[in-house]
């Protein structure tokens, strides 16, 4: 009894309670060098894609074992050019940025921009980012979701990056926003699918209104869908269109307006399958069934629509098992007066919409969620959810108030409380300082590889957000990054998607992976923090760690506590990264 008590004494002023007031986390962006502002070319023409970007991605592009960013920029619509904008267009002629990180170097967390330097060429108007080592050379490259055409940046070596788009064959020219980089046929070689919203010309929109009569945003109805595409890597540096010949291009699946897409294995069957958000259609979960077709499921399984059976807004997503019953869950985040909305998988690949038991439907109605995370902030053991929001319709009373994007909205933390339920965090208690702005994309990943997830966010026509996490001072933890052989050499290292790995004393599994949220790329780095008092373990504590490779082998390491890890397939603990 006494003991019982002691916990619960504990607990309650665990951090992230709410008793603790501190806030989740600290703002530091432009502090730490992320200088960033996003130019989205809007002239009062309310067209749709000037509010939808940017991307944003978390990746090591120089191997030197920390995070560096990579924002994308939008630019001026053509036809506009002479028209007067709303906000200044850049100085330079608008492209993406790449900020290094120095922390490798010099022990502090300071970002340089070295997109000049690097020589990163991306001109387009930038939607989104997926990231993958698509030609297995150890060097993690970009694809890159614009308003047509799409590019893909192969990495040379950290020294710089080159357009090979028209020779691998991946090129699209729609409007493409979510991509994802994943081994759908088992081979080592990672796939590339492609999402794609509806279609898209300056010159042939719709006119919509608001209530009150004046001019706003057109919703995703108001033109036709476009069909998504699955592109099989041939191991070469070439892809070729499998969209038809895998099923996915079925004349039986109407075409979805793509806004979200994250692979995992839905169903427990050992083959990757594919879950796609779609904006006010049904959304798309295509089973895979290891002969290279998938099969589309979702409204049999219970992922396609809400549980009154209606179509929801579906922006961003994020997979997880938030119930602890070792199956993905699905959350999704939506427009406003629809609710963001959490998919529980009964562990056979057949879900419920239990988002009022998960305590998401009332704070979330208010909102137009994008960008969605899941992330044990407080290092709890339970998972949470980080949204952030932005309107795409004119807000009516910042319209009134003569704001010229009135389309601003506070983001949103949700802590966990385990088996599925949630607790909406107080502005104050979320972050330092507040801003209520237009948020789009959403990237978790460890900045200062201190043991806790840290967020970068892009907003339209704003500021890139770096938030550093302030919950776990010195709180012990495990971090990994599982790996295999790559290279001609077989020197280098290449992420391996897909990849789950737990704690063997309890935990739930986690799962390599780059993709989901919304335009936006993670951190492949597995974060496991440890159980206790809020004091490391002490110089030479050590964790076993149990691994599934996506080929069904298992292996055990065992890690020394407060650092990452490299772990390859097959052979010991690589060490720390460089």
């Amino acid at each position: 009894m006494l003991a019982t008590l002691a916990l619960a004494a504990i607990l309650a002023t665990a951090p992230g309670s709410p008793e603790d007031a501190s806030p989740a986390f600290v703002e530091v962006g432009a502090d730490v060098g992320i200088d960033f502002v996003h130019y989205n070319g809007m002239t009062g023409q309310l067209y749709t894609a000037e509010v939808v970007g940017a991307g944003v991605a978390l990746f090591d592009y120089d191997n030197d074992g920390d995070l560096d960013v990579y924002l994308g920029q939008g630019r001026s619509f053509e036809g506009d050019e002479n028209r007067q904008p709303v906000f200044p267009p850049p100085a330079a002629e608008p492209t993406d940025r790449l900020f290094r990180n120095g922390l490798a170097e010099t022990g502090e967390l300071r970002f340089t921009d070295v997109t000049s330097e690097i020589g990163v060429h991306a001109p387009g108007y930038n939607i989104g980012v997926a990231t993958g080592d698509y030609d297995r050379d150890g060097w993690v490259d970009l694809y890159l979701t614009n308003l047509g055409p799409n590019r893909l940046l192969r990495n040379l070596g950290g020294r710089g990056f080159e357009d090979v788009t028209e020779t691998a064959g991946v090129h699209d020219r729609r409007f493409s926003v979510p991509a994802v980089f994943f081994d759908y046929d088992a081979d080592g070689w990672l796939d590339l699918y492609v999402g794609n919203y509806h279609r898209f010309h300056r010159a042939n929109r719709k006119r919509c209104y608001l209530t009150s009569g004046q001019p706003d945003y057109c919703g995703p109805l108001s033109q036709p869908a476009e069909a998504d595409r699955l592109l099989r890597n041939l191991g070469d540096g070439t892809f070729v269109d499998a969209t038809v010949s895998s099923g996915l291009g079925a004349d039986s699946v109407e075409a979805g307006t793509a806004l979200g897409a994250i692979a995992d294995d839905f169903n427990g069957d050992g083959l990757v399958d594919l879950y796609v958000a779609n904006d006010q259609m049904a959304n798309h979960l295509w089973l895979n069934q290891g002969d290279g077709t998938f099969l589309e499921d979702a409204v049999f399984a219970g992922a396609a629509f809400d549980r009154d059976g209606r179509p929801q807004a579906s922006m961003g997503v994020a997979v997880a098992d938030f119930d602890g019953n070792g199956a993905p869950d699905i959350f999704l985040s939506h427009l406003v007066r629809e609710h963001n909305t959490l998919y529980l998988n009964d562990g056979d690949g057949l879900f419920d919409d239990r988002s009022r038991e998960a305590g998401l439907i009332d704070a979330s109605w208010p909102m137009t969620g994008f960008g969605a995370a899941s992330l044990d902030v407080d290092g709890d053991g339970a998972l949470d959810l980080y949204v952030v929001n932005g309107a795409v319709r004119r807000i009516e009373a910042q319209v009134d108030a003569g704001d010229p994007h009135p389309l601003r909205m506070e983001n949103q933390l949700f802590r966990g409380l385990g088996g599925g339920r949630f607790e909406t965090v107080p502005a104050e208690r979320r972050e330092q300082p507040v801003h209520v702005e237009v948020s789009r994309g959403l990237a978790v990943g460890d900045l200062d590889n201190d043991g806790d997830p840290d967020l970068v966010i892009s907003n339209n026509a704003g500021p890139a957000r770096g938030l550093l996490n302030q919950r776990r001072p010195g709180r012990d933890w495990v971090g990994l990054r599982l790996v295999e052989a790559a290279g001609d050499d077989g020197q280098g290292i290449v992420d391996v998607y897909g990849a789950r790995a737990r704690l063997t004393d309890g935990g739930g599994w986690q799962r390599v992976h780059t993709d989901g949220s919304y335009a936006a790329a993670r951190d492949p780095r597995l974060l496991f923090p440890l159980p206790g008092d809020g004091a490391p373990a002490g110089e030479g504590a050590k964790r076993a760690v149990e691994i599934r490779w996506p080929d069904g082998t298992a292996q055990t390491v065992t890690l020394e506590t407060g650092r990452y890890h490299v772990v390859q397939r097959g052979a010991e603990d690589r060490g720390a990264p460089p």
